[in-house]
């Protein structure tokens, strides 16, 4: 890969990034003069690194090319999305699918249907297509969605997983997976105490 024109298409990966956010930015203020609460609670955002690409495409077996760092690979270009219930991952994921110009082309549900080793999360590949000077540049970005929780769970696990010489790995994971299932019944305990005081606020307004 000549890696002096990836740094050029960084430019576009990050621009597709910018207008991810744009449309999260009208969300949040749509919801906000409507009176609601707002469902997240904040965004981080990553264009991956010319390393990583290089060892991505070796992983999958793909020729280091331009072409196939911005058309094989989808998370080239990433936004996490953290929420603080389920329903508010949910809520978002289908406000950003509504969006004009972002066309998915692939969606997992791990919340769902988990990972075996536990890893929870909503998983929306869009592509968007970026007007430069009247060149349209269609550009793949990864929408991750999850709640504080599983954020929480899956940036320690990915801490770990790195970590060299770790003793009883299988055990590890075990413990892992346990603390994943024990976070999910807590995003689903967290979201019925929500569901209960919505309700109660709801009955006494009529």
């Amino acid at each position: 890969m000549d890696y002096e024109f990836y740094k050029d298409s960084i430019v576009l990966l990050q621009g597709a990034i910018s207008e991810v956010l744009t449309k999260i930015e009208i969300i949040r203020e749509y919801r906000k003069v409507r009176g609601y609460n707002d469902p997240i609670n904040y965004i981080t955002t990553r264009v991956k690194s010319e390393q990583s690409m290089k060892d991505k495409l070796k992983r999958k077996k793909l020729a280091v090319t331009l072409d196939n760092a911005l058309t094989k690979i989808y998370d080239a270009a990433g936004v996490r999305i953290i929420c603080s219930y389920i329903d508010d991952v949910y809520h978002v994921a289908e406000m950003l699918k509504k969006c004009h110009g972002f066309e998915v082309i692939r969606e997992k549900d791990y919340i769902k249907n988990p990972k075996p080793n536990g890893y929870r999360s909503y998983h929306i590949v869009f592509q968007l297509s970026l007007d430069v000077s009247g060149e349209i540049h269609p550009i793949f970005v990864e929408v991750q969605i999850r709640t504080i929780a599983q954020d929480f769970w899956s940036s320690l696990e990915h801490e770990i997983k790195y970590k060299k010489n770790i003793k009883n790995p299988e055990l590890i994971s075990q413990e892992l997976k346990r603390c994943a299932d024990q976070i999910a019944t807590t995003d689903l305990n967290m979201q019925t105490i929500k569901n209960m005081i919505s309700s109660n606020d709801e009955r006494k307004k009529h």
